[in-house]
């Protein structure tokens, strides 16, 4: 009996390298992302996650390895051929957006649009669909630059929900907004169904969120896989420097599944 072969990954990284002025920022790393995957980029300042999501996003070039994006080489893309099916939301939100909130997310839909094409009905159809998800509706007029923190980062979330990519990356977005919003800008990416590759400071918000993990160290990968299996007291003390305990707990949004919880030691460096 012939066995079906089983799709390639949404995305795969082989053997990666970057090297800036004889510095070795990233080694030798290597990961594949399933299609419908959380995965969850963790590592101390200075392990190399925001390297690492630049070189797939394609603003850094790397050294050396190479990465494929539906088993097609990211180079292979044109510019608007990847942005159709790559998305990027930043932890800085541009200050620079004159816009009202409706156009910043209308800029979703460029990739999709030719050159100085205007918007029909269908596009501003998924504009508003976008904002009446993020819960902004009734912001669609306000200026971008008025909101609040978490505010934009919603628009940012609706405006990639526009550019309708099979790959949404998020370089840690939620560093500067209150713990409300993590969760809620954190639970929002994983509700858009498609492939999303996270970076967090927030271990606990990235172990509740996240199917797999990828443990960031000294530009190398020191871990990968579930979060129950990846975030030991051992692995924290090792890469993070710091003692806690790691018990699993019922996750609240399956009951079939436990994810790990850390209660860090208060008092003590090491």
């Amino acid at each position: 009996m012939i066995q079906a072969s089983s799709p390639p990954p949404m995305l795969s990284v082989k053997q990666l390298g970057l090297k800036v002025n004889q510095s070795t920022i990233l080694n030798d790393i290597s990961f594949d992302i399933k299609t419908g995957q959380f995965i969850g980029l963790l590592g101390p300042n200075g392990a190399g996650k925001s390297s690492l999501l630049r070189c797939i996003y394609r603003y850094t070039k790397p050294s050396y390895g190479f990465i494929q994006l539906l088993d097609k080489s990211i180079d292979d893309y044109s510019r608007q051929a990847y942005a159709q099916q790559v998305a990027v939301v930043l932890q800085e939100v541009p200050e620079q957006f004159n816009l009202a909130v409706f156009d910043v997310v209308a800029m979703g839909l460029t990739p999709h649009k030719p050159l100085f094409s205007s918007m029909d009905q269908d596009d501003k159809n998924y504009v508003y669909t976008a904002l009446e998800k993020v819960g902004l509706t009734h912001k669609n007029t306000q200026m971008f630059c008025s909101l609040s923190g978490g505010e934009k980062q919603r628009v940012m979330i609706a405006r990639a929900m526009v550019q309708r990519p099979k790959l949404l990356i998020m370089d840690e977005p939620t560093s500067h907004l209150d713990v409300k919003y993590q969760i809620q800008i954190m639970e929002l990416a994983k509700s858009l169904g498609v492939s999303v590759l996270a970076s967090f400071h927030d271990l606990n918000l990235a172990c509740a969120i996240s199917d797999s993990l990828l443990v960031l160290h000294q530009g190398s990968l020191k871990a990968q896989g579930k979060p129950q299996s990846v975030l030991t007291s051992h692995l924290l003390s090792d890469v993070f420097g710091v003692c806690a305990d790691v018990s699993l707990v019922q996750s609240a949004s399956d009951i079939h599944n436990v994810v790990p919880h850390i209660r860090y030691h208060y008092g003590y460096v090491k």
